[in-house]
């Protein structure tokens, strides 16, 4: 309200009630302003009271809840870190089972390949190569069997 507004009042206030009756119409209002006052505060206080209480449980619930959140995070990184490093370590495991079967493989095959060249070896009569005639002036050979 402005200021214009309350002098209107005020005065027609004046003219309808008078004088005499004036300050006491200002003193009921006055009381009756502080008793409202005084039970909205009384309201306010309880309300916050009462929601105190549900605010302090949200609040245990909702860090319950977190906390329950985060434990069950850290069990399944665990778990899958635990995995993880399992499969790691099988991978790791057959692949050295791999190498050294492929490397048994390969020693086996060596040992053979080198039984099979002895035994060729020892089995083998060198090759002789045919013997050459001289060849006579005219192109033809000599040999034993021509003369005559």
């Amino acid at each position: 309200m402005s200021g214009q507004e309350i002098f209107v009042i005020i005065i027609v206030a004046l003219l309808l009630f008078g004088a005499d009756k004036l300050p006491e119409i200002a003193r009921g209002l006055a009381k009756g302003m502080r008793d409202f006052r005084k039970a909205t505060d009384d309201l306010k206080r309880e309300f916050e009271e009462s929601t105190s209480d549900l605010r302090r449980d949200l609040t245990e619930v909702s860090s319950s809840i977190s906390s329950d959140v985060q434990d069950i995070s850290n069990n399944i990184r665990t778990n899958v870190n635990e995995v993880s490093n399992d499969l790691r370590q099988e991978i790791n495991n057959f692949d050295k089972n791999v190498r050294d079967d492929v490397n048994e493989v390969k020693v086996n095959i060596d040992k053979q390949v080198d039984d099979i060249n002895k035994a060729v070896e020892n089995q083998a009569e060198p090759v002789k190569e045919p013997e050459k005639q001289p060849e006579s002036p005219a192109g033809e050979n000599y040999s034993s069997t021509t003369l005559s």
